[in-house]
């Protein structure tokens, strides 16, 4: 992967190149699950936190939970969650937008006063394209998709993952971007585009 193929990665639809990882442990839960895909789900997490290089803990002292991945049917649901509007901004409207848009998938982060990422919230409302994804895909995509603050253009055109025999996997040029932007020495947020340069060296000494 060429530092242009990075820098893009991170390039908002705007021109606005924005990286930020995750500096506290991922402390995930799930919820509109039943216990077989749960356990898929934290298997998920598990194996991404620790290509990373990162670290999970069973609760984080200012949040509980500082990753919720919600699942469910009808966007109006989210409405009926205790307390979801404190932790996500503008709900009702943002339930209203998604609704009309027919979206099946939204993602939303909070940010650490240095711009890291502080907590994220996945919303997966299960259609029935959603539906006909196997759980251990869907899973994978969703965690490789908050332990970075990827462009909103990054998998528009193609999936992190890939297909290796019959088995979904994570794509190997993707594992290692975000192997790389795990490395200590680099910083956990970045606004300037010379960071893709940074990730891209990491990703050469890791070889």
């Amino acid at each position: 992967m060429t530092p242009q193929e990075i820098e893009a990665l991170f390039t908002r639809d705007g021109g606005e190149f924005l990286f930020a990882r995750w500096s506290r442990p991922i402390v995930p839960i799930v919820f509109g699950v039943e216990d077989q895909t749960l356990e898929t789900v934290k298997g998920a997490f598990e194996a991404v936190v620790t290509l990373a290089n990162h670290k999970m803990a069973e609760t984080d002292p200012e949040l509980g939970a500082n990753c919720m991945v919600f699942f469910f049917r009808d966007w109006a649901e989210l409405l009926e969650v205790p307390d979801l509007d404190r932790l996500v901004p503008e709900l009702a409207p943002l339930v209203e937008r998604l609704t009309e848009m027919g979206a099946n998938q939204y993602r939303t982060f909070r940010f650490e006063d240095d711009g890291a990422i502080k907590a994220a919230f996945v919303f997966l409302r299960m259609d029935d394209e959603m539906s006909k994804v196997p759980a251990e895909t869907l899973a994978l995509s969703q965690v490789v998709q908050i332990m970075l603050l990827w462009s909103d253009l990054a998998f528009r055109e193609r999936s992190p993952l890939a297909v290796a025999g019959e088995t979904t996997i994570l794509r190997p040029d993707i594992a290692d971007v975000i192997r790389a932007a795990y490395d200590p020495v680099l910083p956990t947020a970045a606004q300037d585009a010379s960071h893709a340069l940074r990730i891209f060296a990491r990703m050469g000494a890791a070889q």
